[in-house]
């Protein structure tokens, strides 16, 4: 009974093991690509070849399964470096200064002006008055 049941799941693990190989490529060029839905797919279309390369386990046969894992993790690794290494560099620009007070020149005289650009480039005075103590 035992070797019926070998000749029967030892092939529908290493099966699943190539499905879920080939799934685990998929998600390689999806995460290389960025593209979310895809992966999420790929993923959940790998987690049926995992399942039927467990099968393979119950006959003694650790490869089918151990396989599939690996691939999976090869694909998210390998996928997240191709995409960092084929990233563009992302250009960095000069900060606008600031024309609002900050916390730290809230600390105003009295009777200073303060000049604020709005985005229409117009520019308003307001004067300050002294606080009441």
């Amino acid at each position: 009974m035992a070797n019926t049941l070998t000749s029967v799941l030892v092939p529908i693990g290493w099966a699943g093991a190539v499905f879920a190989i080939v799934c685990a490529i998929v998600v390689l060029y999806a995460v290389a690509r960025g593209a979310a839905g895809l992966t999420g797919g790929a993923i959940g279309v790998w987690f049926v070849g995992a399942l039927l390369s467990v099968a393979s386990s119950f006959a003694s046969q650790w490869t089918p399964m151990i396989i599939a894992g690996g691939a999976l993790a090869a694909a998210l690794v390998a996928g997240g470096m191709v995409r960092m290494l084929t990233l563009p560099r992302p250009v960095t620009a000069k900060p606008a200064a600031s024309v609002v007070p900050t916390a730290a020149s809230s600390q105003v005289a009295k009777s200073q002006t303060v000049t604020i650009k709005t985005q229409s480039i117009k520019t308003q005075s307001i004067k300050t008055q002294p606080a009441a103590a």
